[in-house]
């Protein structure tokens, strides 16, 4: 078995959440390529003893992005920082050789994006990808699998997104996510969205235009120093869009990114509706899948009870259930797989490319266009 040597930069929550999938990688009983943890950045000195105590195999420590790229034991990393940062922390990891997984949105702005995506022309034997889980739970694999049947028929309609309450309590103090500088203009669109962009972007369900209503609900926050401070960014968004199947039929797609969602915790969704077969997914019953195949008379929904069907085999029995945890890991197979072998197993079993990542950029940039002019914009795809 091949072992990847990694670095992660950003060492926070999700840093947490790659280092737990790598000590679970046993779990996946047919994977012929490993991750191997060998060096650590972050600012916060305090966050990275976590990883030391855990993982042996760390050999640098460092709170210098650029130390640990000039790192030649260091294979692959994977980077989690504020947007504002992806430009300069992306590039030079792809300038330095290191193969790359970067959190959404893949630079704080179009502009960002654009260089980024630049960069990786420039360098073509770099394998870069975009992180994001949502199709890795097994009902989204099932439905998946329905796409590429052509179960759904023609295209009526699709809604899909990504639902989040972390803002709810308007005494929550202020974070970079509510800050211009640091999270961008798109707000909860940069942070959420491709996570509902995911299955439709591949799916070739392309957006061709967009009118986008954006909402700024809590105006201000505490900011932890017995002040208040203006929220900057935008706390909801409900993007309704002009889609195309394959055969170029014109149908309404919705795709839902909201910070403040009474009833939510975090709170993934897909619902497809076609003339042939529909199906449903929330992450609220992650693994309940609703189906409807219509050959004329009644319809009836089915309810299937989805087992631990993964993209990726793992040692759990197929009557066990999914989460979280598992879609990470399962994330991390993709990308190690497709590093290794090329393409991935089958459609939807491959992170965000970067060419889905710049969709969604230009997609957010008509939509910031929309809110302000009021208008319909296009966007190119």
């Amino acid at each position: 078995m091949r072992t990847v040597k990694f670095g992660i930069i950003g060492c926070g929550l999700m840093g947490r959440e790659f280092a737990s999938a790598v000590a679970r990688w046993c779990h996946l009983s047919e994977m012929d390529v490993k991750p191997e943890i060998v060096a650590v950045c972050d600012a916060n000195a305090d966050i990275l003893t976590w990883y030391t105590e855990n993982f042996a195999t760390i050999r640098q420590v460092t709170s210098n992005y650029e130390e640990l790229l000039l790192n030649d034991e260091v294979e692959a990393v994977y980077i989690a920082v504020p947007h504002n940062l992806h430009q300069t922390f992306y590039c030079a990891a792809i300038e330095a050789g290191k193969h790359l997984l970067g959190e959404k949105p893949f630079g704080i702005d179009k502009a960002a994006n654009d260089a980024i995506m630049a960069c990786i022309a420039a360098h073509p034997d770099v394998f870069v990808r975009c992180s994001s889980e949502s199709p890795f739970f097994p009902a989204m694999q099932r439905i998946g699998a329905m796409i590429e049947t052509d179960a759904f028929g023609r295209i009526i309609e699709v809604n899909s997104g990504f639902l989040h309450c972390s803002d709810m309590d308007v005494s929550k103090p202020i974070n970079w996510k509510r800050k211009l500088a640091f999270n961008g203009e798109y707000g909860c669109m940069g942070d959420l969205g491709m996570h509902a962009c995911h299955m439709p972007f591949r799916a070739g369900w392309l957006p061709r235009d967009v009118r986008a209503v954006l909402s700024d609900i809590v105006p201000e926050r505490p900011d932890g120093k017995g002040g208040m401070a203006p929220c900057e960014t935008w706390d909801n968004a409900t993007l309704c869009c002009t889609a195309e199947d394959g055969d170029g039929h014109p149908f309404p797609m919705t795709i839902k990114t909201q910070r403040i969602a009474p009833g939510h915790k975090n709170t993934w969704y897909l619902e497809i509706l076609g003339t042939q077969g529909s199906a449903r997914w929330s992450s609220k019953q992650i693994n309940t899948l609703e189906v409807m195949q219509y050959t004329g008379g009644e319809q009836a929904w089915q309810v299937i009870d989805m087992g631990h069907e993964m993209a990726f085999k793992s040692i759990t029995g197929g009557i066990f259930e999914a989460g979280f945890s598992d879609s990470i890991l399962q994330m991390w197979a993709a990308f190690l797989y497709e590093l290794e072998h090329g393409n991935p197993p089958s459609r939807f079993s491959g992170c965000v490319t970067p060419e889905e990542a710049a969709l969604s950029h230009r997609l957010f940039t008509a939509a910031l266009t929309s809110q302000r002019c009021n208008t319909t914009e296009q966007v190119v795809v």
